[in-house]
């Protein structure tokens, strides 16, 4: 391993660190002051990641891939953690929806650009042999930015309030990922694989049954997921009644075991065939969330936050990898690029599901119900997935 491939590990690692543990994992802390002070639902505090996601990612996920297969990842990457950092600053100032949902698209514009996509083609670019192990490894950034970014605003929001926390959070995230990737170096064209003139190759995996399996697969357990993360604090604060204190340490505990989760699966993914790795992190997911049945229990609400962080961190994860093994890597980017753009609806819509769901009933309970059975319908499906690559 070269000096320049370690270095695209580190700008994974901090990019991502950056862009999804602080920017995507971290928003959802602030989701209970903002009812609190404006009066907004649950409904209407995850409704900007939906609404934001639902745009963004059927207008700009398939044309994102396409440049990142044309024109590499790390100008898409510098761009995307830009309009990421804008985004928090942007909603660290706003006091009403219209303003709400329109920096909340470009948080979500700047997830689509330099967020999991750009920088798992960077990694596939990099590495072959030890490519689960390099994911693991960057993505670890995901855990230690959202089990950093709990203590980070609840120190900023004890000592300058939500608002200055949140408008710092977005300068953190341009100081710590735009050095990083403006000076990462992309692979050398030997080390790429063979480009390919599109329309052959990219219309037998597009109608491959294994590419719709994937998809479904892989949007049920990222809903799962997402539904779950982004209404946490909202259900721990505002239903289970725990302290702010309380909630930073369940919340940090979550993305804590989400790195021992990507180093976990990714070691299994360069060992076992990818198919069951990923049934095993669904299975996982489903497990956990019948926890939040018994708040009244801090040892199962860690034991939870233990079970669902491992899930989560190898949900995202195992996706581009057996992408890669099932497809190969020759379009990578695209693949990837209509496979996180369904995903990005998933996680768009199940949040705003489950907080309208108890918007309307008074409980989460028929809402964690929802989101087990996407877990589980998931498992289902990536079980018919195939155990070998399916040749274009």
């Amino acid at each position: 391993m070269n000096g320049q491939a370690i270095q695209a590990i580190g700008t994974a690692f901090l990019v991502l660190f950056s862009i999804v543990g602080l920017a995507l994992w971290g928003l959802p802390y602030y989701y209970d002051f903002m009812v609190q002070q404006f009066g907004w639902t649950r409904a209407q505090v995850t409704s900007g990641n939906a609404l934001s996601k639902l745009v963004v990612g059927p207008l700009f996920g398939f044309a994102a891939g396409w440049l990142v297969d044309r024109f590499g990842p790390r100008r898409l990457m510098m761009t995307g953690i830009l309009m990421a950092g804008a985004a928090l600053i942007g909603l660290g100032s706003v006091s009403t929806l219209g303003m709400f949902y329109f920096f909340y698209f470009f948080n979500a514009l700047g997830y689509v650009c330099g967020g999991p996509l750009p920088n798992q083609v960077l990694l596939t670019r990099w590495f072959e042999k030890s490519r689960g192990k390099a994911m693991g490894i960057a993505y670890l950034g995901i855990g230690m930015g959202g089990a950093a970014v709990p203590w980070i605003s609840h120190f900023l929001v004890e000592h300058f309030g939500w608002q200055a926390a949140l408008r710092s959070l977005g300068f953190l995230v341009i100081i710590v990922a735009f050095p990083l990737a403006f000076f990462v170096k992309e692979p050398p064209s030997s080390l790429r694989p063979a480009r390919v003139n599109s329309s052959e190759h990219w219309s037998s995996a597009f109608k491959s049954v294994p590419f719709y399996l994937l998809i479904v697969g892989s949007m049920c357990s990222i809903a799962a997921v997402s539904g779950t993360q982004q209404n946490l604090k909202l259900f721990l604060t505002l239903d289970a009644h725990y302290g702010q204190g309380q909630a930073a340490r369940i919340l940090s505990l979550v993305l804590a075991s989400s790195m021992a989760g990507r180093l976990l699966m990714g070691w299994l993914a360069d060992r076992f065939p990818k198919k069951y790795v990923m049934l095993l992190i669904y299975l996982l997911v489903a497990g956990a969330i019948p926890f939040l049945f018994v708040t009244g229990s801090p040892v199962l609400m860690y034991a939870f936050a233990i079970l669902f962080g491992v899930g989560l961190g190898g949900d995202y994860m195992i996706i581009p990898l057996i992408t890669a093994e099932i497809f190969n890597a020759r379009l990578l980017g695209r693949l990837l690029g209509v496979i996180l753009t369904a995903g990005g609806i998933a996680e768009a819509v199940a949040p705003w599901i489950v907080g309208h769901i108890r918007d309307v009933t008074g409980s989460y309970s028929n809402g964690f119900l929802f989101l087990i059975a996407m877990s589980l319908l998931g498992a289902v499906v990536v079980a018919f997935l195939p155990n070998q690559a399916v040749r274009a």
